[in-house]
């Protein structure tokens, strides 16, 4: 059996209340948003570090509205999730200058996506080299930054965005 050293994980498995809900409901209703990872609120969306990333900022983009299905979100949040998904690669290439970024979705439950009744896009920064023998080797992925930094690069790069308001280190940028 493989294993990897990820201290940074304990915080999700220790987590209080499990209520068994939707964690992209519960999340934003926090008031703990450096915690829950989120890095910006928009009216309809709010941008989320993955728990489990693909690499370093790998974030997701989810609507406030609760619906697994693409055509239940009106054109106004439809609208301000993709404005969101744009900010959010910008944020990335400011804050993390991958070399590109793979975007996109898994609806349903065959897709593969382990929360399929609450539509959010992935957005994952890409370097050359990324994928390297580590992962086709070995079967096992290096996250090379931690999330806490990765965290503050992004909340750095939102800030400096026109049309947001920074509460704050531990709070969510609020984009207006």
């Amino acid at each position: 059996m493989e294993q990897v050293f990820a201290p940074w994980r304990i915080e999700w498995v220790e987590r209080d209340g499990d209520s068994g809900g939707c964690p992209f409901c519960e999340l934003p209703d926090r008031d703990a948003d450096r915690e829950s990872r989120i890095v910006a609120r928009s009216e309809h969306a709010f941008c989320l570090l993955n728990n489990a990333p693909y690499n370093p900022g790998h974030a997701m983009v989810i609507p406030y509205r609760h619906t697994g299905s693409y055509p239940d979100l009106d054109d106004e949040a439809l609208l301000d999730h993709s404005r969101l998904v744009q900010r959010t690669l910008a944020a990335i290439d400011d804050g993390l200058d991958p070399d590109g970024a793979n975007t996109g979705m898994n609806l349903g439950d065959s897709a593969g996506g382990s929360i399929d009744d609450h539509l959010h896009t992935h957005v994952v920064p890409r370097w050359q080299g990324d994928t390297n023998f580590m992962p086709v080797v070995s079967d096992t992925k290096v996250i090379v930054e931690a999330i806490d930094d990765t965290y503050d690069h992004l909340h750095d790069a939102f800030a400096a965005q026109d049309g947001v308001r920074d509460p704050g280190p531990d709070e969510a940028i609020v984009i207006e």
